[in-house]
């Protein structure tokens, strides 16, 4: 279980830095107006988000949920982990959110300005900043 444990905090990394950089790369996108700038940013959006975006959360999904299965017994009385998965569900919304926003820049259609997608970069924090408190410090 060590060996899951690991490869799900590192699949956790990669997929906090491909929440975090994905936004940037949508603040910079929206600041561009020339054409080569434009195809750029959606070239480097599009394999950020399916080369590592997707990938990292589907493994570090499947690996969270083998190790909750695996330790049912266990976990089901230890709240710190609900009050994590409850807050692992509003970043799913966000990572599927990210891939609306890649498919309306992908068509031209963003109408948002560089300071929206500023604040918006910001919400992985505040969910990062929870878990890693549940998780290490357990309060309940």
């Amino acid at each position: 279980m060590l060996w899951i444990k690991a490869f799900h905090i590192i699949s956790v990394i990669t997929w906090f830095a491909a929440l975090f950089y994905l936004p940037r790369l949508f603040v910079y996108h929206s600041m561009s107006d020339d054409k080569t700038s434009i195809e750029r940013f959606k070239v480097m959006e599009r394999k950020l988000y399916r080369g590592i975006m997707m990938p990292s959360f589907i493994l570090a999904t499947a690996l969270g949920a083998w190790m909750v299965v695996d330790g049912w017994a266990i976990y089901q009385s230890q709240y710190w982990l609900h009050a994590k998965l409850a807050l692992i569900v509003p970043l799913i919304g966000y990572h599927f959110y990210c891939g609306h926003l890649l498919q309306v820049f992908k068509r031209d259609e963003n109408t948002r300005s560089n300071v929206f997608y500023r604040w918006f970069n910001e919400f992985p924090v505040l969910i990062l900043v929870a878990v890693v408190i549940l998780v290490v410090v357990k309060p309940f």
